[in-house]
């Protein structure tokens, strides 16, 4: 047990270093956004173009424009390590601080629809692939490529379509009603009401690639010998399905989960902008529609990290499930 955790311990140590030079481009990237993105950088600090010589002199020393190119890349450098990510263009503000405003919204979102669609799609491609070739796996397996082939803003087009306009049984858009003064049970119940129609948009789409890698897994596992003997041995047919047979599928479901984490980010600045939903996606739609680089550039970086550094525990996670991963 104790070389398990000192092997275990080693691996994640080794991860986490692979992921610095990933972060490192990632910086450098951000920066090549604000330098190489088309139009006049000070015409956009000052939102307009009508300015006199003196103005111009003065906003590019402010911001630091009259620098070298390598100079500005070190101090853009080593401001992202203090996490300090600029100021936005449009709005004059931190843009760390602009993104915090938003993060809880889209965590609120992302988070119970990740959880939910892995769940659906772990269960779903267990009973597929207990029942293969049943009008059920039929259904289910029409049904999961249906959500992996439609785009996602038809999806929540479609949603609104019939669930809040001809149903009404849900809002349209935004995080709760501006004309609602509810208070405590009231103001949850009207926040989920909020984010029923976004999370089943983000729910139907990922869940389907997670339904048909469990399906293909598990019948893979269910046929293995291991399998077969503990069939043999007379465990109850739960315990074989659920108890051996689904900790070896698991697996790739996790490599997949974590595949998806990048583009369920990106999936979310297409629901919330369907949506009218305030999270970082939105966000991210309106900074390149006002082409605020700062913005759009950490943006980039916070999500980059975030996306990388989720991949690392993705990959501990297969570690742990996978008794097959050496870690030397």
């Amino acid at each position: 047990m104790r070389d398990f955790k000192h092997s275990l311990l080693n691996y994640s140590i080794k991860r986490l270093l692979q992921g610095i030079p990933l972060i490192i481009l990632v910086v450098l990237f951000s920066f090549a956004i604000i330098q190489f993105a088309p139009g006049e950088p000070i015409s956009l600090i000052a939102g307009g173009d009508d300015m006199t010589q003196e103005q111009i002199d003065y906003l590019t020393e402010q911001w630091g424009l009259d620098q070298p190119i390598h100079i500005q890349m070190w101090r853009y450098c080593t401001k992202m390590l203090r996490f300090d990510l600029g100021i936005s263009y449009r709005q004059a503000r931190p843009v760390l601080d602009i993104i915090l405003e938003r993060l809880p919204y889209t965590l609120l979102l992302l988070i119970p629809s990740l959880l939910i669609a892995t769940v659906i799609g772990v269960s779903v491609g267990v009973y597929c692939a207990t029942h293969m070739h049943s009008t059920g796996d039929s259904v289910m397996t029409v049904a999961a490529l249906t959500g992996y082939s439609v785009p996602l803003f038809w999806v929540g087009q479609m949603l609104i379509l019939i669930f809040a306009m001809k149903l009404s049984w849900f809002p349209v858009s935004g995080i709760s009603d501006l004309r609602s003064q509810a208070q405590g049970l009231a103001k949850v119940w009207d926040v989920f009401l909020h984010l029923v129609l976004p999370g089943l948009s983000l729910i139907f789409s990922y869940s389907a690639m997670i339904i048909r890698v469990m399906r293909t897994k598990m019948a893979e596992v269910l046929q293995t010998d291991f399998i077969k003997t503990a069939r043999a041995k007379g465990l109850p047919e739960s315990k074989v399905i659920w108890g051996h047979g689904l900790r070896n599928a698991l697996a790739p479901v996790v490599t997949v989960v974590g595949m998806e984490l990048a583009t369920m980010v990106m999936g979310a600045t297409v629901v919330e902008t369907v949506f009218g939903y305030p999270g970082t996606g939105r966000l991210i739609f309106t900074a390149i529609s006002n082409r605020d680089y700062p913005l759009i550039a950490g943006m980039f970086f916070f999500i980059s990290v975030g996306v990388i550094l989720a991949n690392v525990l993705v990959d501990i996670l297969y570690a742990v499930l996978d008794p097959q991963v050496r870690y030397n």
